[in-house]
């Protein structure tokens, strides 16, 4: 056990990256859209996609009907409207925002590829640290997902 300040840690790990980084970690190399695709999941829980294949780390797209710069400006109010969430970069049928932990100020990436001929917005949820995220980034999907749905788009 770690004692920072008042307080205990069990893991060493996040008490560590919770004096030295915040637990924001560094943003990956890999994302962005290439080919079509976005990043593929790890073999870790912490993640989902809807460009996965299985069971554990797939999660369905999004369906839009407008252009992709109406969906774009739609979603990017979906997502500004979710707590913690900033978009980090953004371009022509791509979205890239990050949401942030409120205790332990852990940074997930969440990505959006608006695949225009199939009108479909495939979407990528990934912690950058750690192995299990207790489900997060799926029920943040979902959340979004429901939003999303309510609006009609």
């Amino acid at each position: 056990m770690i004692k920072t300040g008042m307080t205990a840690f069990s893991y060493p790990g996040i008490a560590l990256c919770v004096i030295i980084a915040g637990c924001s970690g560094v943003r990956p190399a890999n994302l962005g859209v290439k080919d079509g695709r976005l990043a593929p999941c790890p073999a870790s829980p912490n993640c989902v996609s809807s460009q996965s294949a299985d069971k554990e780390h797939a999660v369905a797209p999004l369906y839009y009907t407008a252009s992709v710069p109406q969906t774009m400006a739609n979603l990017k109010k979906v997502i500004l409207g979710m707590k913690r969430a900033r978009i980090v970069d953004e371009h022509d049928s791509y979205i890239h925002a990050e949401f942030t932990s409120a205790l332990w100020r852990f940074v997930d990436d969440v990505e959006f590829y608006f695949d225009d001929t199939a009108k479909l917005i495939h979407v990528r949820s990934a912690s950058r640290l750690g192995k299990s995220d207790f489900g997060v980034n799926r029920k943040r999907m979902e959340e979004l997902r429901a939003e999303w749905t309510s609006l009609g788009k």
